[in-house]
Formats: structure tokens, C-alpha cells, sequence
């Protein structure tokens, strides 16, 4: 198994977003269900990318490009495009699970994915981060199936694309106040050692 190596910022952000913004680009200029072809093929070359320049595929990616391709196809096969609408729902009740079971174990999952990022931080502030994100995934699934039912296809691709990034973007800089609250203090040095 090839090292994971360091991945540049705009490669992670390009991996993370470049799917999303072909799709979103797509439905613009053609049919929803050829932005759905489009989707499903960027996620393929983001999971490709990803695993020919870090040496791994993030469990994340793997996990969104599995239910985006289940979801695509079942949009094109059945030619339906409620499937793909479904998809992010499907994704955030996934994560709010994941994390919500997380916190009755005791164990903040968040924590395996950021520590690396915010290392200070202390147990009750991955609690606190870890129910946050949790929250917010309930949030955005029941979002989501609002906006699906209430949008025209057009409408909730502007809000899949734009309003649930800002929206996500907006609460990842409210959560700042709990790693600042909760970053553990370092030790101070020991005199005469």
C-alpha cells in the first residue's frame, strides 16, 4: 500500500468541490440528466485523482462517490431524477448517525477526522464540535427534502451547489469560538530542566 502523501490545497479543494461545480455548471447548460452523467463521471476521476496523487481515497470520498453513483444511476436508469435529489439527504442522515452514535459510545468520531488539523483541542470540545456537526447534518437533510419538494429542479440545484456550501462554510466559522475555548494549554516548561 503506497505512503499517503501531503495534498495540496487546490487539489483537495478541486477533489471535494470539482465534482459539484461540473455538475452544477451541466445543468446549466444541458438537461438534468446529463449533469447527472457529468457527476457521476467527475466523481470517478476525483476518486482516481485522489488515489494516484495522496495514495489513498479519504473514506469520505469513497463513501459520497458510492452513493452518488447508486444515485445517478438510478436517476438515469429509471429516468427520475428524484434518486439524485434524495442523494444528499441520504449523505447527511449518514453523517449525523455516524457522529450521533460517536457521542452515546463516547467516542467523538469527528476527532478521527480533524485531529490532525485542530490538535489542541480537548475532550469536551470534541464533544461540543462533534454534536454541532451532527446537528447540522439533521439540519441540512431536512433541508434538503424542503427544498426538493418545494424547488423547481432548476432552484434546488442553486441551493444544493450554493446556499448548503455557504451555509456549511458559515457554521465551520462559528464552531472557531469552541476550538479557541477548548484548545488545551501546553505544559510549562519545568525550571532548571
Amino acid at each position: 500500500m503506497p505512503a499517503q502523501r501531503k495534498v495540496p490545497t487546490g487539489l483537495r479543494l478541486a477533489l471535494d468541490y470539482g465534482p459539484l461545480l461540473l455538475f452544477f455548471a451541466a445543468s446549466k447548460l444541458s438537461t438534468i440528466f446529463v449533469a447527472t452523467g457529468v457527476f457521476m463521471a467527475a466523481v470517478v476521476v476525483a476518486i482516481a485523482v485522489s488515489r494516484w496523487r495522496t495514495g489513498v481515497v479519504s473514506p469520505m470520498l469513497w463513501f459520497t462517490g458510492i452513493v452518488v453513483l447508486v444515485a445517478g444511476g438510478a436517476t438515469l436508469y429509471l429516468g427520475n431524477p428524484v434518486y439524485l435529489q434524495m442523494k444528499p439527504t441520504i449523505i447527511y442522515v449518514m453523517m449525523a448517525s455516524i457522529l450521533l452514535f460517536g457521542l452515546a459510545t463516547k467516542r467523538p468520531l469527528l476527532k478521527l477526522v480533524l485531529h490532525d488539523a485542530f490538535p489542541a483541542v480537548d475532550a469536551e470540545g470534541w464533544r461540543k464540535l462533534t454534536r454541532n456537526w451532527a446537528l447540522l447534518f439533521i439540519a441540512l437533510a431536512v433541508a434538503n427534502e424542503v427544498a426538493r419538494r418545494m424547488l423547481t429542479m432548476d432552484q434546488w440545484v442553486d441551493f444544493k451547489v450554493w446556499g448548503v456550501t455557504a451555509a456549511t462554510f458559515l457554521f465551520a466559522i462559528a464552531q472557531a469560538p469552541i476550538l479557541i475555548r477548548h484548545a488545551e494549554k501546553p505544559e510549562p516548561p519545568t525550571p532548571g530542566v
